[in-house]
């Protein structure tokens, strides 16, 4: 099948992105771990020994990091529809985040163990009907807000992506109301035409 312009102009600008590049060389899985190292380089978010949760974390470049900052003493556990090929120190669930058959056995993973902090890049597939996309994009970042408000330690974190459009300033207003504060990032390797921020709160409230 003959590839369309819009995808040899994807190809062509992957191929030739510095943080492709650069993550091929570091041996990261994916461009997206120079977001979180940048994020984490500013805000400090990790902890040795600290209890993570990576939702929607194939190919794993998050989850790299996570396992790498949190150290032998701390618990990554990821979680992704998509299969993840295995990394050290990283415990991987396949499944629907949003079926209570997959939350029961990320909660079993934890083994009553509080989280310390909740990164949740997740994405829906494009269907290109920018109503519908931002629609799916809020609904995973609101599971996993909800997620996080019941699984996070008084005092944790939470670093979920979302998208700039309908719902955004509702979400954030929802976010002020479980953390202490609430911050945007829009990390450096985040391409200037995507409308994708981060959202960072701290402080969970009890």
């Amino acid at each position: 099948m003959k590839r369309s312009k819009t995808s040899k102009q994807w190809m062509n600008e992957h191929v030739n992105d510095p943080y492709v590049q650069r993550a091929q060389k570091e041996g990261y899985r994916s461009r997206a771990a120079y977001k979180l190292l940048e994020i984490d380089e500013r805000d400090h978010l990790f902890k040795p020994g600290m209890v993570v949760v990576d939702l929607g974390a194939t190919p794993g470049g998050w989850s790299q990091v996570a396992a790498a900052r949190v150290g032998q003493g701390g618990k990554v556990i990821a979680l992704d529809l998509l299969p993840l090929h295995p990394i050290p120190g990283v415990e991987f669930i396949q499944g629907d985040f949003r079926e209570d058959s997959v939350l029961a056995q990320l909660e079993e993973k934890l083994g009553g163990r509080k989280v310390g902090l909740v990164i949740s890049d997740m994405a829906p597939n494009i269907s290109g009907i920018g109503m519908a996309d931002q629609a799916r994009a809020m609904e995973l970042a609101e599971l996993a807000l909800d997620f996080s408000v019941h699984h996070l330690n008084p005092g944790g974190a939470f670093l979920v992506k979302v998208f700039q459009g309908v719902g955004f300033e509702d979400y954030v207003k929802l976010m002020r109301s479980h953390f202490g504060r609430v911050m945007t990032r829009k990390p450096k390797a985040s391409r200037d035409r995507s409308s994708e921020l981060y959202l960072l709160g701290r402080e969970k409230l009890e």
